[in-house]
């Protein structure tokens, strides 16, 4: 039980002194006397807290389970998976003519100015082993 709520149903069995006491000790010269608390309320809102404390507790375990039964088995598949098809690529990259022999079609490679770095001829994403421009 926290100490708010046994100071909530201290308050209730000694008609409020409790928590009146507690309350005039903060007082200031010229504020106002604090008024004594709602225990219902009071005890309305620690059970609504203790629900949301019950309610995350399941949630983080549940997330907990997912994050030590599921994602490890799920990241090992994906990664064969990418590995799997990551070899089959390369195989077949292998096969293609070298860059200098593909053909380039008109829509490919279009510059209407040149670029501001560079040669002006290359992308900022240029990458010689995997793009080709004939210069002819």
């Amino acid at each position: 039980m926290s100490s708010a709520l046994a100071l909530f149903r201290a308050a209730r069995v000694s008609g409020g002194a409790a928590v009146r006491r507690n309350m005039m000790s903060t007082k200031t010269a010229g504020a106002r006397p604090l008024k004594t608390a709602n225990v219902e309320a009071g005890e309305a809102f620690y059970k609504q807290h203790e629900d949301i404390r019950h309610h995350a507790a399941g949630a983080s375990e549940l997330w907990r389970k997912l994050s030590i039964y599921i994602i490890p088995p799920v990241l090992t598949v994906s990664t064969i998976n990418a590995y799997i098809l990551w070899n089959e690529h390369a195989e077949h990259v292998k096969h293609e003519p070298a860059l200098e022999d593909k053909v380039e079609y008109s829509y490919q490679n279009i510059r209407t100015k040149n670029y501001p770095w560079g040669n002006g001829d290359q992308t900022i994403f240029w990458n010689p082993k995997v793009n080709y421009h004939k210069t002819d």
